[in-house]
């Protein structure tokens, strides 16, 4: 299997095709819009201190696929692995392309504004990492807690109040907990070292709209106005008539008043 790959490169001159062997292992895994790592030119030093599941080169540089095909007589060199964290779809590409030949640019540029923040650099480290935090939950059985609590073998009220607090509320971000409850860290780590409670590193799932509730809006009721301003341009459209449409009214404003349309 052969991939025609674009280089990720804001050279004129790299704004070209690429062919690139997919070995057997990764024929599997790769697609149109699957971010790449190759080697070009005449480097092929490995990347010093990159995992080996990423298998990233350090003078390897990236690239999408924007073709797949059988064969190709100018493919020399072997797809060295995967990107799967910013791979884009197929309409994505297709999207590049189009953008490219209307304004005149690499389709690399154009594929970069479809990346997610902090995923457009080359090397790993430079690129927004996964944040991780430890959380907080009960380790001995809750009815075991409660009955620690009410003979008083647990008698601090710092202790008592995390605890309840993890009864009620089940595993919790330690710095959340920490604020809630208001105690300091140490208390965590004594509940820990009695047993009554693990302290366990994990990934924070980041999404800004996760408590954001988002109402779409209603569609707004047009003025006779801009009634008869809108069926003008939109009978030009549908007709398929080339027209003059010239448009008065307050920037911003919902009432506009004087708005009003010329076609010619």
């Amino acid at each position: 299997m052969i991939a025609e790959v674009i280089i990720n490169s804001n050279a004129k001159a790299l704004n070209r095709i690429f062919d690139y062997i997919v070995p057997a292992e990764l024929e599997s895994e790769i697609r149109v819009g699957s971010r790449v790592f190759v080697s070009f030119g005449k480097s092929k030093k490995l990347k010093d201190g990159m995992s080996e599941s990423e298998g990233v080169a350090k003078k390897l540089d990236d690239g999408f696929v924007i073709e797949l095909k059988e064969e190709s007589e100018f493919a020399n060199k072997y797809i060295e692995s995967i990107a799967k964290e910013t791979s884009l779809t197929e309409e994505n590409i297709v999207l590049a392309k189009l953008m490219s030949r209307k304004y005149f640019c690499n389709i690399s540029d154009c594929i970069r504004l479809m990346l997610p923040p902090g995923t457009g650099g080359k090397l790993l480290e430079t690129r927004t990492k996964e944040k991780v935090g430890n959380f907080v939950s009960l380790k001995r059985d809750v009815d075991e807690i409660r009955v620690l609590i009410e003979n008083k073998t647990i008698k601090s009220n710092n202790h008592t109040r995390v605890l309840n607090f993890l009864i009620e509320n089940d595993e919790t971000y330690i710095s959340d907990l920490e604020m809630l409850t208001e105690v300091n860290k140490s208390v965590f780590k004594t509940l820990e070292k009695n047993g009554h409670i693990e302290i366990i590193e994990k990934q924070i799932e980041r999404n800004p709209f996760i408590n954001k509730k988002i109402e779409k809006d209603s569609p707004k009721a047009l003025t006779e106005e801009q009634r008869s301003c809108f069926d003008g341009i939109n009978k030009s459209i549908e007709n398929n008539e080339f027209s003059k449409n010239l448009i008065y009214g307050v920037t911003g404003s919902r009432e506009n008043r004087n708005i009003f349309t010329i076609n010619n």
